[in-house]
Formats: structure tokens, C-alpha cells, sequence
């Protein structure tokens, strides 16, 4: 059925420059992205157009991009060791170290402490 819905999503130029934006707004704004409505708002398309037009162009929703991106930092900062497992995930915009840690175990397989140590030797 969802597959069903994304090939009826008809999508001008304009629209695919509209959720290019969308993409470099929750980027710009990963520590504190805005809502659907918001970003919606902020791009000028309606939120249906918004959810469904960014799976089909970037194949994840709107916050599994934000999700993804995120971890994709906090990798690259752990790696560099020049943050703390605390400071990597308020800066990617996790509030919580626990919940971040538990996310990032989930994607990479492994504990971002010890990521951060590797960045270390």
C-alpha cells in the first residue's frame, strides 16, 4: 500500500527543489529541526506533498534522514576524539547520552565509547 501511495505523488521541478530544501533545513537545523508542519511551512509545501515526496526522492522519511545524517556525525566526531560521548550527542542533537547510545549501538553494532576511544590511540 505505501508503495502504492509514493508512484501517485506527482512531483513538479519545483517540488524537488522544494524538498532539496527541506534536506538542507533539517541539516542546517539537526540539533533542533523543526517539525513536519514547520518545515513544510518553511519549504511551501503542504505536509502530505512534504512526508511523501521525500521518501520517494531520498527513499526514508523526512526524520529517518534526520536519524541517519545524525549518526553519520556523531561517527565522524567519535572517530576524531575530540568529543566525549556526551558532547557528541548534544551536538548532533540528542539530549539524552543513554538513548543516543542505544541508537548508535543499534546502527554501527557497536557502543560509541568505544568509537571515541579508537579516536584516542
Amino acid at each position: 500500500m505505501e508503495m502504492d501511495i509514493l508512484w501517485k505523488v506527482k512531483l513538479s521541478n519545483s517540488d524537488i527543489v522544494q524538498l532539496h530544501l527541506a534536506r538542507d533545513l533539517i541539516l542546517e537545523r539537526m540539533t533542533d529541526p523543526p517539525t513536519l508542519i514547520e518545515l513544510s511551512r518553511m519549504v511551501g509545501l503542504n505536509d502530505h506533498k512534504l512526508k511523501h515526496g521525500f521518501k520517494a526522492v531520498y527513499g526514508m522519511t523526512v526524520f529517518g534522514y534526520l536519524r541517519e545524517k545524525r549518526m553519520e556525525k556523531a561517527l565522524q566526531l567519535l572517530q576524531q576524539g575530540l568529543m566525549n560521548v556526551s558532547e557528541t550527542s548534544l551536538a548532533v542533537g540528542y539530549s539524552n547520552p543513554s538513548y543516543f547510545a542505544e541508537m548508535f549501538r543499534h546502527r554501527f553494532g557497536v557502543n560509541p565509547s568505544d568509537i571515541h576511544r579508537q579516536g584516542h590511540t
